[in-house]
């Protein structure tokens, strides 16, 4: 029995919109912009830029209801997909689809592309073409062999996860078993794109604690490979800003096909 004082993302209760407001936002007093916000907008804007990765449908599992990290992918992809675990992460993402009152506001995240592409006039419709290319948010359950029985998907060019396999893994065998399931939903020679952090114990919501697996750039490379992935890219950034509100030495971010 697992006797950790923590909580799990996907058992216990998750605060969604303060998941965004704590580790997304643009409040100054947000935890560690430099990780969480630039460095997966600045590797994501590079990678696809580049042009080996595109497709038909891109297929995103990431926790919370976060999006500034698909916004890099809207000219490469006719489709996102985003699957979620919980309704009320599935709400929250609408509710920003929708431009419902008091929706997370993603502007600053917006910004940041904006200066990476050194391209000012995409502000204007950059966020509009992510909402027109995502359009299903469905749920998942990753306890299922099928993620997505009854429904069916078509299969991924791409499928991005950000920061999600170390918020439901409990060890290495659950890290390789959901990586595997991930893995399903590709086509061969489709791409995967990992985001997340090294080394990590816990990350906090409010007052609650919630556990990370804990790995390495080493675990998660082999963990690629050995599902059959070829890793085209790989980067790490140590971490720099030091606070209590979560424990992780560096984020890590890996672009990686499967062989065909």
């Amino acid at each position: 029995m697992d006797s950790s004082p923590y909580k799990m993302y996907h058992e216990d209760d998750f605060d969604s919109r303060q998941y965004l407001q704590s580790y997304f936002s643009d409040n100054p007093d947000r935890i560690s912009e430099e990780d969480s916000l630039i460095f997966p907008i600045e590797n994501l804007t590079k990678t696809f830029s580049e042009g080996h990765i595109k497709g038909d449908v891109l297929i995103d599992l990431s926790p919370g209801s976060m999006v500034h990290h698909l916004f890099a992918a809207c000219d490469f992809f006719n489709h996102i997909i985003v699957l979620k675990m919980r309704d009320r992460c599935i709400m929250e993402l609408k509710r920003w689809v929708d431009e419902r009152t008091g929706a997370f506001d993603w502007s600053h995240a917006t910004q940041f592309h904006a200066n990476i592409e050194e391209n000012r006039d995409m502000l204007q419709d950059k966020e509009g073409k992510v909402r027109s290319a995502l359009q299903h948010v469905l749920k998942c359950d990753l306890e299922k062999e099928d993620i997505m029985d009854p429904i069916v998907l078509p299969p991924a060019d791409c499928i991005i996860s950000f920061g999600l396999l170390e918020a439901i893994s409990k060890d290495q065998d659950d890290y390789m078993r959901y990586l595997r399931k991930f893995s399903s939903l590709l086509k061969p020679g489709g791409h995967i794109i990992l985001i997340g952090t090294l080394d990590a114990t816990y990350y906090t919501i409010g007052k609650h604690k919630f556990r990370a697996f804990s790995y390495n750039e080493d675990f998660a490379k082999k963990a690629l490979v050995g599902e059959g992935f070829i890793i085209d890219r790989c980067e790490v950034k140590m971490r720099t800003d030091v606070n209590d509100h979560l424990d992780y030495k560096a984020m890590m971010f890996i672009a990686a096909h499967r062989e065909i």
